[in-house]
């Protein structure tokens, strides 16, 4: 799907916690997809084509990314995140949800299916944080940057010029197989916010505000998660190592199965759309059917 369809279906919500801005593609069972660190909603373009036609697809745009402006005292912890998702299905009258989740989106949704388990219809994990692998080690050093207040203007910066996010050493390509395939539309559709300082410090707070203590206090609770759960995971990530996956399997007890991406990087759910949508679609076939509809009289 490109930019100018998704952002037809734009829609914002003004909540207690803030204002929050997402996607809203389809009609049928609701897909809710949560993106990770530095992305937004437009990481799920390709799922949400591919379901849109019997899936309502909302991808939001977690606070300081994408269309969704913090504010200088909004809490943008992990856990204030999950209770934003909360809180967009109460405000939706969504009563259950297919959690589809990456990245730093992975753990607020481990969060949320302890939290509000009885709105998790199904779950399924794409490459995230898992125990104490936050910050995982290759982004210790985004998170130093961060706590300086650089993080954000370095990220900036690749926005600014789409080559050095295409080239740089810890740019695009520690996220995608192909960064060079990435268009300079794409790039912005991704990063274009952080152009702005005043973004790009919202970033920053953004990635301080996400500590394992949050992860770890709801650990628990994932001895808990009997919806079915599907964890997709590609192999060739720097910053969550295939082993995660089967962590999470473990300690799951509705996790069904791990389907490895061979060579997949952390944003293979875009790159990969046609290996991984696949898996999803059957998926939630089996644990989240579409009603048929009824016959005509």
């Amino acid at each position: 799907m490109e930019l100018t369809q998704l952002e037809a279906h734009r829609q914002d919500l003004r909540t207690h916690r803030g204002e929050l801005s997402y996607i809203d593609v389809g009609e049928g069972p609701v897909a809710l997809f949560v993106h990770g660190v530095v992305f937004n909603a437009f990481l799920w373009r390709n799922a949400i084509d591919r379901l849109r036609d019997r899936r309502r697809c909302i991808a939001v745009d977690l606070p300081a990314h994408g269309h969704s402006v913090s504010s200088p005292t909004d809490d943008l912890s992990l856990c204030a995140n999950a209770e934003r998702l909360d809180v967009l299905c109460e405000a939706l009258g969504i009563a259950a949800v297919d959690l589809v989740a990456n990245d730093t989106g992975g753990a607020v949704a481990q969060i949320f299916a302890v939290r509000h388990g009885g709105r998790l219809r199904t779950l399924t994990l794409t490459n995230c944080d898992a125990h104490d692998n936050l910050p995982p080690e290759e982004f210790k050093d985004g998170k130093a940057l961060a706590a300086a207040g650089k993080f954000g203007a370095v990220v900036g910066a690749m926005a600014r010029d789409p080559n050095l996010a295409r080239t740089a050493g810890r740019g695009f390509n520690l996220s995608f197989e192909h960064p060079e395939a990435l268009s300079d539309e794409a790039i912005d559709a991704y990063i274009g916010a952080f152009k702005d300082p005043a973004r790009a410090s919202e970033l920053d707070r953004f990635a301080v505000s996400t500590t394992v203590d949050d992860l770890l206090a709801v650990e628990p609770g994932l001895a808990e998660i009997d919806a079915p759960t599907l964890i997709v995971w590609g192999t060739g990530d720097v910053f969550f190592e295939v082993d995660w996956a089967y962590w999470l399997r473990d300690h799951i007890p509705g996790a069904r199965e791990v389907v490895e991406i061979e060579g997949g990087k952390l944003l293979f759910p875009d790159e990969r759309a046609e290996d991984f949508v696949p898996h999803l679609e059957r998926f939630l076939d089996e644990h989240s059917p579409v009603e048929a509809a009824a016959p005509p009289t």
